[in-house]
């Protein structure tokens, strides 16, 4: 099969295309015939050195943890999937060496989704890291749900930062489904027209208006749920919108590594403030995210593409250098690696 891997962490011209044998799974294990594998900030910062640092955990890596695509045979003990299901991946190389920057990738079975009949695998691959996430930061709340439904944010606020990213995307589309009002900030008109193709009531463009008044003007009584991106730049205006006991679920540290917070302002809410990631929120919390995305997809919600308000940009296998540069470089929407054909 072909393979990318990298044998040291590095810019991306440390990844290779490789040929190797087609692995077989172990106990409890199932061997995926990716078709797409989808790409994350988190893969081209691990692949850089920042989750491993100067040195690697195994002689060779494949990257990326998200993809979908048919399951091609399974190990002693798995049950729950069989030969030709169609399936979505995550954390396919979480604490492994291998992803989905290959044909064939060999996962253990709790990480491989069935993917509901008439949901493409474009779908399946973006799901992963970004939606995954967006179930978390949906239901940290103290007073909230801790699962997702229909109905289950009903009379909740949910804030959105960065509405056309694919985590901000998720979001959108999960809290709209599970009964939210949604607001989103977004920098431009083109990304203010792909936050409310993915379904946000409100957008706020934070650069052509004064937020926080913008934000409380739609949520008099503040914003119970903000999604954040970015809170070394947002906050101060997280500060000034946040309801009393509103939870701020950050999922990643766009804008620095440390964040000044106003404390007078936060204390008189009760704010709590939940980071997230999602290699270490534990495997309830994954198996719940899982389980509500399935249900998501089978009530449509989740699609890709420009009309659903995520673009998609796509590369060939031996183009995944130049995705990873698509992703470290703030490509709007998706990025995706065609990786075998659909059959």
């Amino acid at each position: 099969m072909r393979s990318i891997v990298y044998t040291k962490p590095g810019a991306s011209s440390v990844l290779e295309l490789v040929e190797r044998e087609i692995p077989e799974p172990g106990a409890g294990e199932v061997r995926v015939r990716v078709v797409v594998s989808g790409v994350n900030p988190t893969d081209w910062k691990a692949r850089a050195g920042g989750t491993y640092g100067d040195g690697l955990p195994f002689p060779e890596i494949t990257p990326n943890q998200d993809g979908a695509g048919v399951v091609d045979a399974v190990g002693p003990g798995v049950e729950r999937l069989t030969v030709g299901d169609r399936v979505w991946l995550f954390m396919a190389a979480a604490s492994r060496p291998t992803g989905t920057a290959q044909e064939y990738t060999v996962v253990p079975e709790s990480r491989v989704v069935p993917l509901p009949d008439g949901v493409s695998f474009d779908v399946g691959a973006s799901l992963g890291v970004p939606a995954m996430t967006a179930h978390r930061a949906l239901t940290t709340h103290e007073d909230g749900p801790a699962r997702l439904s229909p109905g289950a944010l009903d009379g909740f606020t949910v804030l959105v930062a960065g509405g056309a990213g694919a985590v901000g995307h998720a979001a959108i589309q999960l809290a709209r489904w599970a009964g939210a009002t949604v607001i989103t900030t977004i920098s431009s008109d083109a990304k203010a027209a792909l936050a409310t193709a993915a379904g946000a009531h409100h957008v706020v463009n934070y650069r052509e208006e004064d937020a926080a008044e913008r934000i409380r003007s739609i949520a008099p009584d503040g914003v119970d749920i903000v999604v954040e991106v970015s809170i070394p730049q947002n906050a101060a205006l997280v500060a000034d919108v946040l309801a009393n006991h509103g939870v701020v679920s950050i999922y990643a540290n766009n804008g620095g590594d440390e964040a000044s917070l106003p404390i007078r302002p936060n204390m008189s809410v009760n704010a709590r403030y939940q980071f997230l990631l999602l290699y270490t929120i534990g495997d309830e919390a994954l198996s719940a995210a899982a389980e509500d995305l399935t249900e998501a997809l089978h009530d449509g919600v989740l699609p890709v593409g420009e009309d659903a308000g995520l673009p998609l940009t796509r590369f060939a296998l031996e183009q995944t250098a130049q995705a990873h540069d698509a992703v470290e470089q703030d490509t709007v929407g998706k990025v995706l690696i065609d990786v075998t054909e659909a059959r």
